[in-house]
């Protein structure tokens, strides 16, 4: 399917963002129940995806706000919010490789019960619904015990995997005990799920490769080829899109490398070829890799192999329980 923004994001101008601005001097009381975090899922979809927004200020004259979109992988900074006979206006401005940005489609969306019902605009609208964000009691405080390991790759087949995108041709193979893919493919998500836990993933990767490893199916730790580069947030061991490695522990490609991640509720710690580069940070929300929005419930993996090259030879899980 086309994405809203190859569709529609050139029909959003500079115009309507400036029309946003200035609805949001008339904000009101009552829309201050648009703030906090939300929880998108896209409906009417074969694929639903998931999204994330968070809010602030709203029903004053400086409301804020940040997006994660599941079509263009940023966290994007809301340029334009505002709130019209109760309908919910927002765009933002789409990073381009020339340096340019563009405007993306209009999103609208009206309280209801609660919660969120929107729209994408479009050649058809995407409708989506969003929950608040939960609030998730569980800490890495270290009271929490390891369980059994489980090897999720079992260094054969593909057993205990299937595509994200029912349907997809898999040209995922094993072959000497290394999952490999041909990309472009899909991408591959675990049949169990998990809550808290340990991973311990070996891989290896080719110059130029990109691909990601999704935490509970939500939040993806970045794997890129990106040796000798300064850390940032779409970089190697990131927190894609929200927040960088302390350093970038990159090995030159063609070498095996590992990540060792944990996650405690929202507490992630990765530790990179044995250099910890992310030190209990928290998990504010989704990530574009996000194939589920459900934040209270345990999740499944997800090795993504759609950008480019990448092999794994180790996928170790310890269950961390009370």
């Amino acid at each position: 399917m086309p994405s809203p923004q190859s569709r529609q994001g050139d029909k959003l101008s500079a115009m309507r963002l400036a029309g946003l601005l200035l609805l949001a001097v008339a904000a009101s009381a009552a829309d201050q129940d648009f703030n906090g975090r939300w929880d998108i899922t896209t409906t009417g979809q074969a694929r639903p995806r998931a999204m994330w927004l968070e809010l602030s200020g709203m029903g004053t004259p400086n409301p804020a706000g940040k997006f994660v979109s599941a079509y263009n992988g940023d966290m994007n900074k809301v340029d334009a919010i505002a709130v019209e006979n109760g309908e919910l206006h927002f765009g933002f401005n789409l990073p381009s490789r020339g340096g340019k940005s563009s405007p993306s489609p209009l999103y609208r969306a009206r309280l209801v019960n609660g919660g969120l019902e929107g729209s994408i605009d479009g050649a058809p609208p995407v409708k989506f619904t969003g929950v608040r964000a939960p609030v998730i009691a569980d800490k890495d405080d270290g009271s929490w015990k390891e369980g059994k390991p489980i090897e999720l790759f079992n260094g054969k087949d593909l057993s205990g995997w299937k595509p994200l995108n029912p349907g997809a041709e898999m040209k995922w193979t094993v072959v000497d005990g290394v999952l490999r893919n041909a990309p472009p493919t899909t991408d591959l998500i675990s049949e169990q799920k998990f809550w808290n836990f340990m991973l311990h993933v070996d891989f290896r990767i080719v110059e130029h490769s990109n691909s990601g490893i999704g935490l509970r199916g939500r939040y993806e730790i970045q794997i890129l080829e990106d040796f000798g580069k300064p850390p940032n947030s779409h970089g190697a061991a990131a927190l894609y899109s929200r927040v960088p490695p302390s350093v970038n522990a990159s090995k030159p490609a063609g070498e095996w490398q590992s990540y060792d991640i944990r996650l405690v509720g929202r507490t992630l710690t990765v530790v990179h070829n044995g250099t910890k580069v992310l030190d209990r940070v928290e998990v504010e929300g989704l990530t574009a890799i996000a194939n589920n929005a459900d934040e209270a419930e345990p999740g499944p993996f997800i090795v993504q192999g759609d950008h480019s090259y990448v092999e794994i030879r180790k996928f170790t899980v310890t269950p961390l329980t009370k």
